[in-house]
């Protein structure tokens, strides 16, 4: 009986899975495998994980299957639990990370090393990352073409959770962490939570979205972290939007994230080096003022509570993300990897060409046509959070002041006790 192991990576779920669904369809015996890797395990997605994890071992236990879990390299484990179980194929999801196509290419080897059949599907995106390509080039800069050949690319058809996951007898399917008493972050982890999330979304929230996404007080889908583990798939998210009118501003932003995944697939150190480099850039180290910017005490009270935001929430709004960014690396001058790598570290939803590919935007070396753009925190804080909500609920030391002088506490009569009086860049005006 023909038995195929399939490697779960960002795809925890058993709705829309394409290389679940086929195995199930044509092997009699499926092995659904997740290997929990300890040199990529992020702490604060630790919790998120492990709950989404025993949702998944649920799920797959209601169709009378399992969910093997094993620790290690997951190409070293994929191979090793294929033997045990006489697989003939090992079957996964593919990715775009550099550190994701390296364990896929030692996954393809081995495979080849041992005439195992090594196949990769799509679902991390809606549209696969090299399939879309603009005349004379490997992927698209620039996002508004990108939109236009993304909006006429036909999706693939959303895909129903296998009726029945057979599992090869007398295979011990490992066990899972437990997640913290107090898990980090303001969402749980777990497919069947995502999937109800995204329901709510699309029923209740969807309509309002295009008036008020820049709310920077407001809560958006809060579906980033779903997308990023693959509890909800975005082909279906997708689909259920684009059913309901007006959803255009919405399934753009989704598109703006297939964007950010073929430029990560076409340039690989979208993480580390600059994508558009510029001989003007001269930036100041990590010292203090990076330090004053992590801790959410630069002075700068929408700035302030952003960062206070990610480090309590493990989210933060994206208007705002771009607010502390363009701080950081226009007013401030510090290096956009300094931010990558604290967003990667905090960030319940930190996909890597998202997060890098927001970074450089920011910065002024990515995909922004115009490099020199420079957000004014007063001037994006009184119009997106124009009564003060968002900065009082972050940064309760300025509670008290009106709203004429909650972004500008330095122009108070009397010092706020507790929150630095002035700027830490000098003076802000807009």
């Amino acid at each position: 009986m023909d038995t195929i192991v399939v490697l779960f990576n960002r795809d925890l779920r058993v709705h829309d899975h394409p290389a679940l669904a086929e195995a199930c369809a044509r092997a009699g015996r499926v092995v659904p495998l997740f290997v929990l890797d300890p040199a990529i395990e992020a702490r604060h997605r630790r919790d998120f994980l492990h709950e989404t994890l025993h949702d998944l071992r649920s799920s797959l236990r209601t169709r009378g299957g399992d969910l093997v879990v094993r620790r290690g390299d997951p190409a070293e484990e994929a191979v090793r639990v294929a033997g045990e179980t006489s697989a003939t194929r090992i079957w996964a999801g593919g990715d775009v990370s550099s550190l994701a196509r390296r364990r896929e290419g030692r996954l393809a080897g081995a495979c080849r090393a041992r005439r195992l059949e090594f196949r990769l599907f799509p679902g991390v995106t809606v549209v696969p990352p090299a399939a879309l390509t603009p005349s004379g080039g490997d992927h698209y800069r620039v996002f508004t073409p990108y939109w236009r050949a993304w909006s006429a690319t036909p999706r693939r058809p959303v895909l129903g959770p296998p009726e029945r996951v057979r599992l090869p007898d007398g295979l011990d399917p490992g066990d899972l962490p437990e997640p913290s008493s107090e898990p980090f972050g303001v969402v749980r982890g777990g497919e069947t939570e995502g999937r109800r999330r995204m329901a709510e979304w699309v029923d209740a929230g969807l309509a309002r979205y295009a008036g008020t996404r820049d709310h920077v007080a407001g809560r958006t889908s809060m579906l980033s972290a779903y997308l990023h583990f693959g509890c909800v798939s975005p082909t279906e998210l997708v689909e259920l939007a684009c059913a309901r009118p007006d959803a255009e501003d919405y399934v753009r932003q989704l598109c703006w994230r297939d964007f950010y995944y073929q430029v990560a697939y076409a340039f690989p150190d979208l993480g580390r080096r600059d994508y558009r480099p510029r001989a003007d850039l001269d930036w100041a180290g990590d010292g203090d003022a990076a330090a004053a910017w992590r801790e959410g005490v630069t002075g700068v009270p929408i700035v302030d509570a952003g960062m206070r935001q990610l480090r309590r929430e493990g989210w933060m709004h994206n208007r705002v993300r771009l607010i502390v960014g363009s701080y950081l690396t226009k007013r401030l001058r510090i290096d956009w990897r300094v931010g990558v790598d604290h967003f990667a570290e905090l960030l319940l939803d930190g996909d890597m060409p998202n997060n890098c590919g927001n970074w450089q935007w920011v910065a002024g070396t990515g995909n922004d046509t115009r490099p020199y753009r420079t957000l004014n925190p007063l001037r994006q804080a009184r119009r997106f959070d124009p009564d003060g909500e968002y900065v009082r609920r972050y940064v309760p030391e300025l509670a008290s002041l009106p709203d004429d002088l909650v972004h500008e506490p330095w122009r108070s009569p009397a010092p706020v006790r507790g929150y630095p009086p002035r700027p830490l860049g000098g003076e802000l005006r807009a």
